[in-house]
C-alpha cells in the first residue's frame, strides 16, 4: 500500500535546504571579505598587530611592562586584545548583515537569520586564524605564547564567540529596525575595550567600582583564555563562567526570538 504522505523522490529535506543556504552565503561573504579588497588580508592583520604595538608603546612609557602577575605583558595583551575582537566582530558584522543581503530574501528559503549566522562563523573562523598566526609570531619572536593549558584557551576561545553569536543576533535586528542603535554600538565599542580588561587589568582599579565592571561578561571569559595561557595567572576576583554562560545563553536565546518575532518587518526592510 502506497503512503501518499510521503516526500516527493528527490526533495530535500530542510536540514538539506538549510545547509545549501548557508555553504552558498558562506562562499559569497567569504569571496568578498578576503578577495575584493587587495589589501583585505594585510588590514586584517595589521589592525590588531598595529593595535597591540600602540599600546604596549604607551603602557611601556608610563609605567613600565612587568605589571601582570604571574604572566609576561605582551603576551597577556595580545591574548586579551585577540580574544576582544573575537566578541566586537562578531556584535558588529552582524549589525549589516541584514542590509547587505536583503536581495537575497527574495528566495523563501533565506530567512534573515541566515547572513547573520554565517558572518558571524565566517569571522570567528578568521579570528581564530589570525590569532594562530599571532601565536606562531610570538613563539618565533621568543615570547611566551604556548598555552599551558590548550583545552581551557580553547573552550574560552569558543565561548567569547558564543557571546559574539549573541550579540551579533540581538543587535542585527536591532540595528536593522532602529538604525540609531547601531550608531550607539559602534560608538560604545572602544569603552567596551576598556572596561573589558583587554588592554589594562581590571583588578588594579578599586573594588567597589570593578564589582560593576563584573556584570560585563566579556572579562570572564578573557580571564579564563589568559589562564589558558599562563597556569600561574591571578584571575579577577568575581571571574565566573557560570554567570557568562547565563549571558551568554540569554543572548542567544533573545537573538533567536527577535528573528522570529521581527521576520516579517526584516524582510521588508
Amino acid at each position: 500500500m502506497n503512503n501518499t504522505h510521503s516526500a516527493p523522490k528527490g526533495a530535500r529535506t530542510p536540514w538539506q535546504v538549510t545547509r545549501s543556504v548557508w555553504y552558498a552565503m558562506f562562499m559569497r561573504e567569504a569571496i568578498s571579505r578576503t578577495m575584493s579588497d587587495r589589501m583585505g588580508w594585510f588590514w586584517m592583520i595589521f589592525e590588531p598587530f598595529a593595535l597591540v604595538a600602540i599600546m604596549v608603546g604607551i603602557r611601556s612609557f608610563v609605567s613600565g611592562d612587568n605589571l601582570i602577575a604571574n604572566a609576561p605583558f605582551i603576551p597577556w595583551m595580545i591574548v586579551g586584545m585577540m580574544g576582544f575582537f573575537l566578541v566586537r566582530e562578531g556584535m558588529m558584522r552582524g549589525m549589516g548583515a541584514i542590509d547587505a543581503n536583503s536581495s537575497l530574501f527574495a528566495y523563501r528559503q533565506v530567512q534573515p537569520i541566515d547572513p547573520v549566522l554565517v558572518r558571524n562563523f565566517l569571522e570567528g573562523a578568521l579570528r581564530s586564524f589570525i590569532f594562530l598566526i599571532f601565536i606562531g609570531g610570538g613563539l618565533m619572536l621568543g615570547l611566551d605564547m604556548y598555552p599551558d593549558n590548550a583545552i581551557r584557551a580553547m573552550a574560552a576561545w569558543l565561548s567569547l564567540w558564543c557571546l559574539g553569536v549573541g550579540l551579533g543576533l540581538v543587535t542585527s535586528v536591532s540595528a536593522t529596525l532602529v538604525p540609531e542603535v547601531g550608531k550607539v554600538v559602534r560608538m560604545l565599542s572602544l569603552p567596551l575595550m576598556i572596561i573589558s580588561g583587554a588592554i589594562f587589568p581590571l583588578n588594579q582599579l578599586p573594588h567597589w567600582l570593578l564589582e560593576y565592571l563584573m556584570f560585563n561578561p566579556v572579562p570572564h571569559a578573557l580571564e579564563n583564555l589568559r589562564l589558558g595561557f599562563f597556569e600561574n595567572y591571578q584571575v579577577i576576583h568575581g571571574t565566573s563562567m557560570l554567570y557568562f554562560w547565563l549571558v551568554t545563553l540569554t543572548l542567544n536565546a533573545l537573538g533567536l526570538l527577535m528573528h522570529l518575532r521581527f521576520v516579517d518587518r526584516l524582510k521588508a526592510k
